[in-house]
């Protein structure tokens, strides 16, 4: 793991009403490069991903980014501060066009207007449907307006829960390379559950059992590790 890091949470315990949910999870996030969170259902990944993003308030624990302590900040004040975040039900309006989802997304942004075009080149689909009503998109076009929609607030941190869900496999390969582009200048975090897909972007893996981390390395590690297979059987 990097030593630059942007994101460190450490003993994070989580709950809903009184069932338990995290227990003393940690994980780092460096300024740049990919960062998998893999687990079968139930694991914990999207509640961590919840937690990170101030969904959720943690019972224990710390959730620092970019040096400041943000456990108790709520949403919208780590949306300012650079953190992004793709929920597994990815929020377009599907009622507006392509274009309006796009304009709204940049609304709260510097430089947002602009950086629209800068959207379209990432995900050339979207420049062929600005004027198509998002709801008629197809699960992996809604899945890249969401991701677009984030990207338009210039994070420095994106967190994307299951990306690739009831995807086609040609669109998964575009988001893909969509994301190891990314990984590039800004630091991305996906839960994800085409294993393959997502130890392919990342550079390091957290995987979860029961609300525990249960395995972490650096992805060729972890991609090599016996323990991954039972991990992640159902």
């Amino acid at each position: 793991m990097a030593e630059d890091v942007l994101l460190q949470a450490d003993g994070l315990c989580t709950f809903y009403g009184t069932s338990q949910a995290l227990f003393d999870v940690a994980l780092k996030v460096p300024s740049r490069g990919g960062v998998a969170i893999l687990g079968r259902n139930g694991a914990g990944k999207t509640t961590l991903l919840k937690t990170l993003a101030g969904d959720l308030k943690p019972a224990r624990g710390t959730v620092r980014f970019n040096g400041s302590e943000c456990t108790r900040m709520p949403v919208e004040a780590r949306v300012r501060r650079g953190i992004g975040h793709v929920p597994q039900e990815h929020g377009v309006f599907g009622r507006l066009t392509v274009k309006e989802n796009l304009r709204i997304g940049a609304m709260a942004a510097p430089r947002g207007e602009q950086r629209i075009d800068e959207m379209i080149e990432l995900f050339p689909r979207l420049g062929q449907r600005l004027g198509q009503q998002a709801g008629t998109l197809s699960g992996g076009e809604r899945k890249m307006l969401a991701i677009s929609r984030a990207l338009l607030g210039s994070p420095h941190l994106l967190m994307l829960d299951e990306p690739t869900e009831g995807v086609w496999h040609g669109v998964i390969e575009e988001i893909a390379e969509c994301l190891e582009q990314l990984t590039r200048t800004i630091a991305v975090v996906i839960v994800e559950q085409h294993v393959k897909m997502a130890l392919r972007v990342a550079r390091y893996c957290y995987v979860m059992d029961r609300g525990h981390v249960a395995l972490q390395g650096p992805s060729d590690d972890v991609r090599d590790d016996p323990a991954l297979v039972r991990l992640l059987a159902p």
